[in-house]
């Protein structure tokens, strides 16, 4: 059968990207300082060996005989919605030309150890020349996928499709409407006790305890582990082999146990997709050249918060997990309740690091990245300009005067090093289909809040994989949405969230 020929050929572009994706985790875990010359210039082969394939005379033909093979299915069969899948992928990498993929790819690999030693001198000089032409690429992208009113538009169509520039501007806008309010309220109240989290823990024990904490909720470490790096990240090479990381602050063991959690939120993601959907577009992003399960950045983005925050930071978590992490640091939290704990690990503050955030005034560093990377790309901001630029917008929206441009300025983040134009969006719609899965979840299902109160997971684990991660990327977010709550994407319930939590926690009417 034709449809047959599609799969197998559609599963060698999955095979090209899953090695792409094996040499990515090497180079930001394991791979010596040297290797990244050569190293991008590998990854850049497999990325256009991949999309020479997506286009290639034998795919299209393969292509055609399945588009008849599957011609009687519904719209939203498997089958139907692969061969439109790649269809779409084609068209898409058509416009683009090679050379530019080549360049970005190249780019995007050997700029993350320039990126990386200018976040730890602090000097923005050092990358901004890589930055200068990653944003020219991308703007060269944005115009060869075509756009209607903003390049920064065609951008986000890779990670977030359907996110428009102007419809982010009035996301943004409610967001802000109902967390000010909040947030000057919690400027004026108590602040919770948080000195214990600043203490004295031991690198190795961190990392034990979050791995053990990571497979409490679910994590499936006989098809995945956990490492150290720069910036935590998940990664896949099909639903059996799935790896996080996490980075450790002897002096912060917050940083180490939530980033754990957030990435094995995204790792349970691929780990439930559906094992018929293995080596297939169900499971790769042939848009992005990615190979990955999850519908979009965004989608992918709401299991890492939702575990890490609706379950990793709840009070119920806690009261189940506190004598755990009293035995993992003998001694160092004896004089810490349960409450001084949950109190603690949710306190807001306006912060320099988007990683370190409290849930409340996240969005609002997703805020100043996506409207200055918008003006970068529509040239309304000079790359040279952007610390200053940043700076600004970090005194506005969080009000803290940022100390420099390395790890709590313009730099913290690795994305821009990658090229990762337009996938910032992604975090603050993950934030808010978070709340509005949860929500669903707990409400339908009142077993799942009272096995979530005895410290059992597996219900919610379980309504997740069947709402959201076996349907791999057979549906788009909304219909995900659709199906899972009965709605598009509604920030209500995410305000609603964030307004009770820091109401009981700091004590407000």
């Amino acid at each position: 059968m034709s449809y047959d020929n599609l799969i197998e050929v559609t599963g060698r572009v999955n095979d090209l990207l899953n090695a792409g994706s094996v040499l990515s985790w090497d180079a930001r875990t394991m791979m010596p300082k040297g290797g990244a010359e050569t190293r991008s210039k590998q990854l850049a082969t497999l990325a256009v060996a991949a999309r020479n394939l997506l286009c290639s005379d034998e795919m299209k033909r393969a292509l055609d005989g399945a588009s008849s093979d599957v011609a009687g299915k519904p719209e939203d069969s498997p089958e139907q919605r692969i061969v439109a899948q790649v269809r779409e992928a084609i068209d898409y990498h058509e416009r683009i030309p090679t050379e530019l993929l080549r360049r970005k790819t190249e780019l995007g690999s050997s700029a993350h150890e320039v990126w990386a030693e200018a976040r730890e001198k602090a000097d923005f000089s050092i990358f901004a020349p890589a930055l200068t032409t990653m944003v020219d690429i991308n703007r060269e992208m944005a115009q060869a996928i075509g756009y209607k009113d903003h390049p920064y538009d065609a951008l986000m169509y890779r990670f977030e499709p359907g996110t428009t520039n102007a419809g982010l501007a009035k996301l943004f806008a409610r967001l802000r409407e109902g967390m000010i309010p909040l947030v000057r309220e919690i400027g004026e109240a108590e602040k919770p006790r948080s000195d214990f989290l600043f203490r004295d823990y031991p690198v190795d024990g961190q990392m034990a305890f979050a791995l053990n904490m990571t497979k409490k909720i679910g994590y499936d470490t006989d098809r995945g582990r956990l490492d150290t790096t720069v910036h935590p990240f998940e990664v896949s090479f099909t639903r059996n082999d799935v790896r996080i990381t996490t980075r450790v602050n002897r002096n912060y063991m917050p940083m180490s146990l939530f980033g754990a959690l957030h990435e094995a939120g995204h790792a349970m993601y691929e780990q439930g997709v559906d094992p018929a959907y293995t080596r297939t577009p169900l499971a790769t992003d042939l848009i992005s050249l990615y190979a990955v399960g999850g519908v979009s950045f965004g989608a992918h983005e709401s299991q890492s918060r939702l575990w890490e925050n609706h379950v990793g930071r709840s009070r119920a978590f806690w009261n189940n997990h506190m004598d755990d992490i009293r035995a993992a640091y003998p001694g160092t939290l004896d004089d810490v309740s349960e409450e001084e704990f949950y109190r603690g690990i949710n306190r807001s503050q306006p912060s320099f690091v988007r990683v370190e955030a409290d849930e409340l005034t996240y969005d609002f560093h997703v805020m100043v990245r996506c409207e200055l990377e918008a003006k970068m790309v529509d040239g309304s901001l000079d790359v040279a300009d952007l610390p200053e630029a940043w700076n600004a917008a970090m005194k506005d929206y969080l009000g803290v005067h940022v100390p420099d441009d390395g790890k709590e300025g313009v730099l913290q983040d690795v994305h821009w090093s990658s090229g990762q134009i337009g996938t910032f969006c992604n975090y603050t719609v993950g934030n808010i289909m978070a709340a509005q899965l949860f929500d669903t979840a707990t409400e339908k299902n009142p077993g799942i809040q009272t096995a979530l109160d005895g410290g059992d997971y597996t219900p919610l684990r379980n309504w997740l994989t069947d709402n959201v991660a076996q349907h791999g990327r057979r549906f788009t977010r909304d219909e995900l949405l659709e199906k899972a709550t009965g709605r598009p994407l509604d920030p209500e319930p995410y305000l609603a969230h964030l307004t009770r939590k820091y109401s009981d926690i700091y004590a407000l009417a």
